[in-house]
């Protein structure tokens, strides 16, 4: 039986009681970045530090989708369906091609190169945006050190235009994107410096302005305790399930806490995927987990 923490009354119908927590896979190192493909039916993520990007399927179970890969970590599709990842090696945002060809889209900034690109989202209007903390580069586990040359950052890509901007620059190590259903909130996750002895973690909230192309001031929204958050998505209904220490909480619109699936180890990021978008995968360390809830993943106009 999967253990659920209900907090608040309303978490009962989110979940199932009957629908164990499943190991899909394990012997990784550290899982991350896991996006959907619904019409192939199967799960994207990485394992960083064996610097290979993977597959889950089913049917297939566990197979290699790119290695090596730069040390991707963050996944993304776009309007058009084609694979957006987050290289920490390379320092840059990339686009698969349907005939596997790389396309870099974003690597320097004001002249100067990234830091290692982290997480990634695609809005509908087709503008990617991504977190550029420093964590990539700061040691040789998940991509090798190298010199930081920007400050952390969150930034829009239009792809069209090749234009490239910082939407905000007040965070220390931003982490974790994830768009409300109607686009109107991004949620970012604040993970503070890697080696700090109390870094700063939290979850802020910004409403999207001048017709979805900027940021107004980001609020905080929440603080995930234990372990602060890392990866997060919606569901359908606007709620937010975020990663922890302790496993997956799931907050409302107005950022309370509703409740918890608890998996005894540290949940890095996670994906709503499989039929009709109700199972929760979580990259929970060394192990792929999935879990059934009574919620669907949000699909965005």
């Amino acid at each position: 039986m999967a253990p659920y923490d209900i907090i608040d009354p309303s978490f009962r119908s989110f979940v199932l009681p009957n629908a164990a927590i499943e190991t899909l896979g394990t012997g990784f190192r550290w899982l991350e970045g896991p996006v959907w493909f619904a019409d192939h039916d199967c799960l994207v993520f990485s394992d960083i530090p064996n610097d290979r990007v993977l597959r889950w399927s089913e049917t297939g179970g566990v197979s290699v989708f790119r290695s090596p890969c730069g040390f991707e970590n963050g996944h993304a599709r776009d309007r058009e369906g084609r694979l957006i990842s987050c290289s920490h090696r390379n320092r840059c945002v990339t686009r698969t091609e349907w005939d596997g060809r790389i396309t870099v889209l974003a690597s320097h900034y004001q002249g100067r190169r990234l830091n290692a690109p982290n997480d990634v989202v695609v809005k509908s209007d087709g503008s990617i945006w991504f977190t550029d903390p420093l964590y990539g580069i700061n040691t040789d586990y998940e991509g090798g050190r190298q010199v930081s040359e920007q400050r952390p950052a969150v930034y829009r890509l239009d792809p069209a235009r090749a234009e490239l901007e910082v939407v905000a620059g007040d965070f220390e190590g931003p982490n974790g994107l994830c768009f409300s259903p109607d686009e109107r909130v991004l949620y970012i996750v604040e993970t503070g410096q890697q080696f700090a002895a109390d870094p700063v973690r939290h979850i802020r909230r910004a409403v999207l302005t001048e017709n979805g192309t900027r940021l107004g001031a980001t609020m905080v929204f929440h603080e995930v305790v234990p372990g602060g958050a890392d990866g997060l998505r919606c569901d359908e209904d606007g709620n937010v399930w975020t990663s922890a220490a302790d496993g997956v909480h799931c907050l409302n619109p107005q950022g309370a806490l509703l409740g918890k699936i608890r998996t005894n180890t540290p949940v890095a990021n996670l994906a709503f995927g499989g039929r009709q978008r109700s199972r929760l995968f979580l990259c929970a360390g060394q192990t792929l987990l999935g879990v059934y809830v009574n919620r669907r993943g949000a699909v965005r106009p």
